[in-house]
């Protein structure tokens, strides 16, 4: 006898990526996750269906790759986010592994009839608390040339990115937790409405 194994609900949005994917710095809900950016992106976009977040904390590219890559694949929606990288840059961090991890990731997700969406890095090392001068000045170029990578992939591969390293509104501290990386409660609000609206804008270019 053959049978089939269960049945997983359609996703219409899913996402992978390290804790900023996960939402973390936003309030929690019921369900234990994080308000994060997505939970508000899927909002303005009225979907209503289950979302596949798979971001987890302190994860690098390399985990994306050997870990969620795979699940994100067998649980293919039409609209697909990344992000992830700020662990690679500021702790674990290997040019070419960087850069061969990105290519890989966007790549594999890339299809036709599938949105892929992403940011680029924001000003990271300009808000970390305590850094020497010279460690801050090795971090930006680290997040210079990764958002210089991350330019040239978005439109060979047709990616929606939304610009966090030059969008303004970043550059306000009610954006960001204490510690400088992640999005607070209305940073996390404010980025899921932008996404959204870049994301809304691309699929109008499509029709």
């Amino acid at each position: 006898m053959t049978g089939k194994g269960p049945t997983l609900p359609q996703h219409e949005l899913t996402v992978i990526g390290d804790s900023f994917a996960e939402g973390r710095g936003a309030a929690k809900q019921a369900d234990g996750s994080f308000a994060g950016f997505t939970v508000h992106m899927a909002q303005s976009l009225g979907i209503r269906g289950p979302v596949l977040n798979l971001g987890s904390y302190g994860a690098t590219t390399q985990d994306v790759v050997d870990r969620q890559l795979a699940a994100a694949l067998a649980n293919p929606a039409p609209l697909m986010g990344v992000i992830v990288g700020g662990n690679d840059l500021v702790t674990d961090y290997d040019p070419e592994r960087f850069r061969r991890n990105l290519r890989t990731i966007y790549t594999s997700l890339a299809a036709p009839g599938r949105l892929v969406f992403t940011t680029n890095w924001p000003r990271i090392p300009d808000r970390l608390p305590g850094l020497p001068d010279a460690a801050r000045a090795v971090l930006r170029q680290r997040f210079a040339e990764a958002n210089d990578y991350l330019g040239r992939l978005v439109p060979e591969l047709g990616l929606v990115c939304l610009d966090l390293a030059n969008a303004p509104v970043t550059a306000d501290p009610v954006m960001w937790c204490p510690d400088g990386m992640h999005p607070s409660a209305a940073g996390h609000e404010l980025i899921g409405a932008a996404m959204a609206d870049l994301v809304d804008e691309a699929r109008c270019a499509l029709l």
